[in-house]
């Protein structure tokens, strides 16, 4: 079979896209007029931050060198940073290969790691490419033997400058000599793996699919394996990367499919297609079920967004199944929804793509992480079973907790040698716990250690680049829960409990972040008629404060003379005014306050 599926997986900026680029223009996919650099990532917010987000699919015809045959080579770019990890692993499970990508002037990195066992876990045939051999600074021979390391097999790398398109060719001959061919048959009941779908405005839901076995053609009906759900086939065709119809998508082949599906709740990522009346035994592998490990509550600025944000959020969550939601209410904010995503990056890219696509104002609440709690009223608790809150405001009363579990990752930094000091002086800022040290190379070093998930969400990666002057690579993956000594800050503003900007810190910083909130939000909530308290509560005691002065207005100005008592009169009923305002009034605040939670910085 002249099929060839496989991916392009590496650590953040070290071509993947590039590279991509440069297989498009050899097999002469897109004319040479339509090409662009980094033509795949199509999304504006992708082009801007020189990233990948989505994975992108793409049928390449090339015709070997070697045989003079044609083959039909289906890629899938995926992106590099931590938090779209999921989206790799779900272009994996549509392959056969992959090619592990690694930069020459920066070596083996943390995801690179991350990547190649997740490929070596499904048995994929991992082709390696060294990248960038042009730059002055570049050490392939180093890099070749920390591949090595990585792999724990001495295959020889290809060594290939993308940028200027040296050694690509011969990529894709090696692809077509190495990677073997699918295994599904034509003749076999109709399976086909669902690993990425959109929403159309007019033509429904679009299902991008891989057909393991059988074929797909319009007027088909097919049945979804999880849900059951029939529909008849309206248009089946390749991804060029455009969509281009054709009558049919066969076994080993990745295409499209456009059934007219209007509920976008019916598409489950992973799921298996098969015909309508042929059950199959079993469902073909897909991918686990990824568990968010972010939360924040996200509400329109406006009440009347707030149907058109959950509708925004369901298409989004169609093309990006990794995040979840559910609706919540606040006092302070009113309707919103809840989210959980993969880390702080996705919940940044969401929440932009969710303004900028669907133009709908958004005030983020601060991100928290889920905790186990174990509490005296909760039913589940007298059962000895801890509950899970992600919402600050949803945590139990301090006299109810008898235990807080707060969950750990296993992080993994690369990083060189000379910069291991500041590194591990942050690691220890961060309250984590040693696990080892492992040198790579004789100026690279590995370090592992056990962090707590929430000291890492907010400032960790930011913080890390600057003590290693950007070199040092970050990856981590969830390594279970254990007892922390946390408590819930509750905001007041003027004595009412704003529910929205609660949020869980470990005691130790509690004071630290209470002041500097409180200095922030004194900066941040403009100066009203009456004097407000802006007050930080642990355990019903107040721990810190900032007044905001009243706003006065000059009610002697309209005086020119006369006697004292007069003056005095005007100041007694303007004082008596702003009493009752004191007592009355309510306090005004703007998204920027709630905002400003995403940029405070957690250290002491």
């Amino acid at each position: 079979m002249n099929i060839r599926n496989f991916s392009i997986i590496a650590h953040i900026d070290h071509g993947k896209s590039t590279l991509a680029d440069r297989f498009i223009q050899i097999t002469n996919t897109i004319p040479e007029r339509q090409m662009k650099e980094q033509f795949l990532d199509g999304m504006e917010l992708e082009r801007e931050r020189g990233i990948t987000i989505k994975a992108k699919a793409v049928r390449m015809l090339y015709t070997s060198e070697a045989d003079g045959k044609e083959y039909i080579l289906n890629l899938i770019d995926t992106p590099g940073h931590v938090d779209f990890s999921y989206e790799v692993s779900r272009a994996m499970a549509a392959c056969e290969g992959a090619i592990l990508l690694v930069d020459a002037s920066q070596g083996v990195e943390a995801q690179t790691l991350a990547h190649a066992h997740l490929a070596q876990s499904l048995n994929l045939k991992i082709l390696p490419v060294i990248n960038k051999i042009d730059l002055e600074h570049a050490d392939p021979d180093a890099t070749e033997e920390q591949i090595w390391e990585v792999l724990k097999n001495p295959v020889e790398a290809s060594r290939i400058s993308a940028k200027d398109g040296r050694g690509a060719r011969e990529v894709l001959e090696r692809v077509i000599r190495e990677i073997p061919p699918p295994q599904g048959r034509a003749d076999r009941p109709l399976k086909a793996l669902v690993f990425d779908s959109f929403y159309d405005v007019y033509k429904g839901v679009v299902i991008y699919t891989r057909v393991v076995d059988g074929s797909i053609t319009a007027g088909k009906y097919i049945s979804f394996y999880s849900s059951g759900a029939t529909y008849k086939v309206e248009e089946v065709g390749y991804l060029t990367p455009k969509l281009f119809k054709s009558d049919s998508i066969k076994s080993g082949e990745v295409g499209y499919i456009i059934a007219g599906i209007r509920d976008i709740h019916e598409i489950k990522m992973g799921d298996t297609i098969h015909e309508k009346d042929k059950k199959i035994d079993a469902p073909l592998p897909g991918y686990k079920d990824v568990n968010p490990v972010v939360f924040a509550g996200f509400y329109p600025v406006s009440t009347t967004d707030y149907t058109a944000l959950k509708s925004a959020i369901e298409k989004l969550n169609l093309t990006d199944s990794s995040f979840n939601f559910q609706g919540e209410t606040s006092k302070a904010l009113g309707f919103g929804f809840r989210l959980g995503f993969m880390g702080l990056l996705h919940l940044d890219i969401i929440r932009e793509r969710i303004e900028r696509e669907f133009n709908i104002p958004l005030i983020a609440t601060n991100p928290s992480v889920i905790y186990k709690v174990l509490a005296k009223t909760h039913q589940a608790s007298k059962q000895g079973k801890y509950i899970e809150v992600t919402n600050p405001a949803d945590f139990p009363d301090y006299g109810d907790v008898l235990d807080i579990m707060e969950p750990y990752v296993l992080a993994t930094i690369i990083a060189p040698l000379p910069y291991m000091e500041g590194i591990m002086n942050l690691l220890k800022e961060k309250r984590g716990e040693h696990i080892k040290i492992e040198y790579i190379s004789a100026t690279r070093v590995l370090v592992e250690y056990y962090l707590p998930l929430s000291e890492i969400i907010i400032d960790f990666y930011d913080k890390l680049k600057s003590v290693s002057k950007g070199y040092a690579s970050f990856d981590y993956e969830p390594h279970g829960y254990r007892s922390s000594d946390m408590v819930k800050i509750e905001i007041l503003l003027h004595a009412e409990s704003v529910d929205a900007l609660s949020f869980i810190v470990h005691r130790s910083k509690s004071l630290y972040r209470s002041r500097q909130l409180c200095e922030k939000l004194k900066d941040l909530i403009p100066r009203h008629m009456f004097e407000i308290a802006v007050q930080a509560q642990v355990n019903g005691r107040i721990i810190a404060r900032e007044t905001i002065g009243a706003q006065r207005k000059d009610v002697l100005a309209k005086c020119y003379g006369g006697d004292i008592t007069r003056k005095r009169k005007l100041l007694e009923k303007q004082k008596e005014g702003k009493r009752k305002m004191k007592l009355l009034g309510s306090v005004e605040i703007p998204q920027e306050a709630f905002m400003s939670l995403l940029k405070i910085s957690q250290d002491k």
